[in-house]
């Protein structure tokens, strides 16, 4: 609800506080006393276009604060957190400036937002019914979602919504398998040729590295096995290294015992020589049988090496990736192959989910038609006190085509109202009498007050054009609109102000020569009592209006 509103430097008021509680708010004064300036002021903080001639005379800016504090979770918060501002806990300040050449900067808890969030804020926090002004219920594009809280279908529209996501995604399945489908059959022959030329080739992973390796080897064959011949011949010059080795080993061996250990080390390098050298010639001989002297081995390297990269030269892949691309190939043409049998299959899901949202969907249809029902009955009930007897209102529930289904269902809705006998129902918006419109929203108010997401409503004058018993009726509800919702209303009816919970008087008063400013006061009881008592009896107060202002707080 709204707790404060701080106003500086609009029109009249040059600093006013307010503090405000739960239930109804009333305020009064005279004509021209400066009412129309607090809404305007309150529009102001909740995102309204600003005009630079709001600013009072002689002073740099305007500024408006109206501080709120909401339920957790409620849209504002999560409008708010979707902007990745941290409001979960805390109040919540809209502050908006405006300045004398016209610009305008808006602020939520001092972090500055755009004019347009603001406004977004604002629509959640606060509805406001006015002569010339009004927003929330008179916006067809609320009615569905007003419609539901009513009906309590939360769990039927979460079902529905579900079952619209399943349905939208298994479209897209089949809608895009429809157009790989159709690409493919589109590139079925070259498709066909690839795979052919690489199942024909048979790559293999890390081919291209094995082929490199043997090529090089191959175009140096007869230098490495000169050199190794000419190596194994010196290892062989005067006969064998490895028993020429040995044979100094023994030789040493025999008189090791002689030399006190001093040929140890001697005969164990001996030794270690003669192993190396033996593996040498080993491996040496091994090599020198590994080589294929034989050119045409050389030449069927060459020519598979050269076929695997040109192949990955024309897919424009590396040469390790044709194999993926061969099993890729073959994948796609499978699916080709395949594909009348997936589309059937794909197009069989697509109308299962189909039909589930539409049972979906009904359901919650049918749980609308009935809180139309019990809504249309409610809302009548409540016309004949408020002088709009000879008014009818309808909840328009219709069951849109299928290219207008959506998340919410089959349905359009929209509160339709007809305040003539004979004449056909129209929007709330077509009421032409502000005073009228007004109290229908008061009366459609009073019935939703449950349901309602907007914890302050505002209302500019419900009472104009109407008296007695008509007022006595919009006290009364506006007073058990009170009970549920934060209630603020600018009145000329004393049977409304005494209904207020808070009473405030708004009021000018000269501070010097030629400067006049608008005030704002709580009342206490005995200055409600005389407030409502001027309002019954005029300029002249009474006894007998004070005993009626008595009356009617009573």
């Amino acid at each position: 609800m709204l707790v404060s509103l701080s106003i500086r430097d609009v029109v009249l008021i040059e600093k006013l506080d307010l503090g405000f509680g739960a239930g109804l708010s009333v305020f009064t004064g005279e004509t021209g006393a400066g009412k129309s300036i607090l809404l305007d002021s309150l529009s102001l903080a909740l995102g309204a276009r600003a005009d630079s001639g709001l600013v009072r005379h002689g002073a740099p800016q305007l500024s408006v604060i109206a501080e709120f504090d909401p339920p957790p979770f409620h849209p504002a918060r999560v409008l708010l957190a979707a902007q990745d501002m941290d409001v979960a806990d805390c109040p919540l300040v809209l502050r908006r400036v405006v300045t004398a050449d016209g610009r305008s900067r808006a602020y939520v808890n001092d972090a500055p937002v755009s004019v347009g969030l603001l406004r977004k804020v604002g629509d959640e926090l606060v509805e406001i019914h006015g002569q010339f002004e009004s927003h929330g219920l008179l916006d067809p594009a609320t009615h569905l979602s007003v419609l539901d809280a009513f009906a309590a279908s939360g769990e039927a529209r979460r079902a529905t919504r579900t079952a619209w996501d399943a349905w939208r995604a298994a479209a897209k399945t089949r809608t895009e398998a429809e157009e790989t489908l159709k690409r493919a059959r589109a590139e079925e022959e070259a498709l066909r040729h690839a795979h052919d030329e690489l199942k024909a080739l048979d790559p293999k992973p890390g081919e291209d590295a094995e082929l490199a390796a043997s090529r090089a080897l191959l175009q140096h064959g007869e230098k490495l096995v000169e050199a190794m011949n000419t190596a194994m011949a010196a290892l062989r010059a005067k006969g064998e290294v490895e028993a020429s080795l040995r044979s100094a080993q023994r030789s040493l061996e025999r008189v090791a015992s002689l030399a006190e250990g001093k040929l140890e080390p001697v005969i164990a390098a001996l030794d270690r020589a003669a192993v190396e050298a033996a593996e040498a010639v080993g491996q040496l001989e091994h090599v020198s049988a590994d080589i294929d002297m034989d050119p045409r081995h050389l030449e069927k390297v060459e020519e598979r090496l050269f076929a695997l990269r040109a192949a990955a030269r024309k897919h424009m892949i590396e040469v390790d990736q044709l194999a993926a691309l061969k099993a890729d190939l073959a994948a796609k043409l499978a699916a080709l192959d395949g594909g009348g049998d997936d589309l059937a299959k794909l197009a069989k899901a697509e109308q299962a989910t189909r039909t589930a949202y539409v049972e979906a969907a009904r359901a919650l249809s049918k749980l609308r038609a009935e809180a139309a029902g019990r809504l249309d009955v409610a809302v009548a009930a409540e016309l004949p006190p408020l002088k709009l007897d000879k008014a009818r209102f309808t909840t328009g529930v219709v069951t849109l085509e299928e290219n207008g289904w959506g998340p919410d269902g089959l349905n359009s809705v929209e509160f339709l109202v007809s305040t003539n006998p004979g004449a056909p129902p129209s929007g709330l918006g077509k009421i032409a009498s502000g005073g009228e419109l007004s109290r229908f929203m008061l009366a459609l108010k009073v019935v939703l007050a449950r349901t309602s997401p907007t914890p302050t409503i505002v209302f500019d004058e419900v009472d104009s054009g109407i008296g007695g018993a008509v007022a006595a009726a919009v006290g009364e509800r506006l007073a058990r609109l009170g009970t549920d919702l934060q209630v603020l209303v600018v009145t000329h009816s004393p049977q409304v102000a005494a209904r207020g919970r808070q009473h405030y008087k708004v009021s000018k008063r000269e501070v010097e020569a030629g400067k006049v400013l608008t005030g704002v006061a709580e009342l206490a009881r005995d200055e409600r009592r005389e407030e409502i008592a001027r309002m019954l009896a005029g300029e002249t107060v009474t006894d007998q209006a004070r005993a009626a202002a008595d009356s009617l707080m009573a």
